[in-house]
């Protein structure tokens, strides 16, 4: 990030902040559809290492996150049998960005408009430094995954594809 460049202050990272999570901030010129394969290559780091936010709803049309691997997909099958409920399915753009407060692509799981049970995939906690969203496109703070544990009360599930 070069100096003239500020991070923006956003809902997710004032909540960072009220929580006192350590974050880096990292930001790069967003693409529209490109994902965490066009943050990963922006910000020279592992895909794998880049977490997504997913909105998804239940059966009852409840809302959940899950935090994903960049470089994986979610089983809706076996999260919807580890969470438990009949069936989960992506929430639509629209409706996500009711839920959160955020825009799709710039979703973060911190300081949603709404608190929503959080998932994540088991084996992030096996990272030493996440990327995850920020609160705004092309934006992405650098975290310990052990945070979103203590500040989210995520729980964990094993529900990754590889894509």
């Amino acid at each position: 990030m070069s100096k003239s460049e500020h991070a923006p202050e956003t809902q997710a990272t004032k909540f960072l902040k009220a929580n006192k999570v350590a974050f880096s901030t990292h930001l790069y010129a967003y693409e529209e559809h490109g994902g965490t394969r066009v943050s990963a290559r922006e910000l020279n780091v592992d895909e794998h290492a880049v977490v997504k936010t997913l909105v998804f709803e239940d059966e009852n049309s409840k809302p959940l996150i899950v935090l994903m691997h960049g470089d994986c997909k979610v089983s809706t099958k076996e999260l919807a049998r580890q969470i438990p409920c009949k069936k989960v399915e992506p929430c639509k753009p629209e409706v996500a960005n009711r839920h959160t407060g955020f825009l799709v692509g710039g979703t973060s799981p911190f300081g949603t408009k709404k608190t929503m049970p959080v998932f994540i995939e088991k084996s992030i906690l096996d990272l030493p430094l996440i990327y995850i969203n920020g609160g705004k496109r092309g934006f992405l703070v650098g975290i310990h995954p052990h945070d979103i544990l203590r500040t989210l009360n995520a729980k964990s599930v094993e529900a990754a594809l590889a894509s």
